[in-house]
């Protein structure tokens, strides 16, 4: 009898790559998703060039160059008066590291992984909802709800990528404290029609602006004929009534951005819906499965944006799985090793990225001196502060 498919659960860009991954290593995979179309809405994506060249090793390279936008440069800018600190050469990053720094739409990157998946013969589940699992002598069963009722799925192994909230990493009870918990800030996103923005803004750079309990990042997308943006706020500094959309107007009066740069008010003021997204983590595993059981991506470590790197860890998470399940090794021996490859690595940027959420947000003379800091690194200086995340 051939042996059953490894199961990923979740359709996310952590759980197709994983597919892909495997089915690249030779290994039949089936795909649950609980929405019952795959489909995916809204907010733009940065992958860096660490996971841009696992991407091309993929063979994605061609259908990147037809989805992707490559910014030139990423222009650090302060809030107030619009002042560019640095500006990052992003153009010669490909010769440096392998790889560009790419920004998708995440519907566009989600449809490329799955079509490629599906091309490596990858099946897809969808409206099935994970429930948990049974592993014991007589093997592993995956436990879903369908339209039509219950149902088990018998799988080799299961991997768990369904993001924050894990159905799976629930189960495994891997730690007794283990809930999700506010990080304290709460991100608003919206999609902006290029066009409705001033001149500075439309050009085929990432910018960051860096203000009092605040910043905002924003970047084009689809051949820059739109933006998109993200405004991510101190809870505490938030001075607006609770809601989960708001205009632009609405937004700049709750976040003080009537003080800063005319650039920026007209900025999030082309916005005209946008939305809330609180920023929640858990926190570090001291494994991340059990047996045939093991999570991926944000459902093993979930972390603040603040690196742009939840992504990319994860597509980074999806090669090491690949890799670890090529051979003839046990199943579990396969999973222990992907663990082995993977935790530390993860675990720093984890961390990493949630200090960087602090430095984004400093106030007064703490936010003049890092802003003289990023003035003296200059744009070079502050690449390679990070090339620990990109080689």
């Amino acid at each position: 009898m051939a042996e059953p498919p490894i199961l990923v659960v979740g359709a996310g860009v952590g759980g197709l790559a994983a597919a892909l991954a495997l089915a690249r290593a030779g290994r039949r995979v089936e795909v649950v998703e609980r929405a019952p179309r795959i489909e995916e809405v809204g907010a733009g994506l940065q992958i860096s060039p660490n996971a841009g060249r696992i991407l091309q090793e993929f063979g994605l390279g061609p259908a990147m160059r037809e989805t992707a936008l490559e910014p030139q440069a990423l222009r650090i800018r302060r809030a107030g008066d619009g002042a560019v600190l640095a500006s990052l050469p992003l153009a010669a990053v490909r010769e440096r590291w392998g790889a560009p720094f790419r920004v998708f739409h995440r519907a566009d990157l989600q449809k490329l992984l799955l079509d490629e998946a599906l091309r490596c013969g990858v099946e897809v589940a969808t409206g099935r909802r994970c429930e948990g699992f049974v592993q014991d002598a007589e093997g592993l069963r995956l436990r879903l709800v369908a339209e039509a009722g219950a149902e088990t799925r018998a799988g080799a192994a299961v991997i768990g990528a369904d993001g924050l909230r894990s159905t799976l990493r629930d189960a495994l009870a891997l730690r007794p404290d283990d809930a999700p918990f506010s990080s304290g800030k709460t991100a608003w996103r919206a999609i902006l029609p290029a066009d409705a923005l001033p001149a500075p803004l439309r050009e085929r750079a990432s910018q960051l602006w860096l203000g009092p309990s605040a910043h905002v990042v924003h970047y084009p997308l689809r051949d820059a004929s739109i933006v998109s943006a993200v405004a991510i706020l101190d809870d505490s500094a938030d001075k607006g009534p609770p809601a989960e959309t708001r205009t632009g107007a609405e937004l700049a009066a709750a976040m003080g951005f009537t003080r800063w740069s005319a650039d920026l008010r007209a900025l999030i003021e082309a916005g005209v819906s946008w939305r809330r997204w609180p920023l929640f983590v858990r926190p570090e595993l001291p494994r991340w499965g059990r047996g045939r059981v093991v999570l991926l991506g944000d459902a093993a470590h979930p972390m603040t944006p603040f690196l742009a790197q939840g992504a990319a860890q994860a597509i980074e998470d999806a090669a090491a799985l690949g890799r670890a399940l090529e051979g003839a090794a046990p199943i579990e021996a396969a999973l222990e090793a992907y663990q082995a490859a993977r935790m530390t690595r993860a675990a720093k940027v984890q961390r990493g990225s949630w200090r960087q959420g602090s430095h984004v947000h400093l106030r007064g003379p703490a936010a003049a001196a890092r802003d003289l800091s990023i003035r003296l690194l200059g744009g070079r200086g502050m690449l390679a502060r990070n090339a620990w995340l990109y080689r």
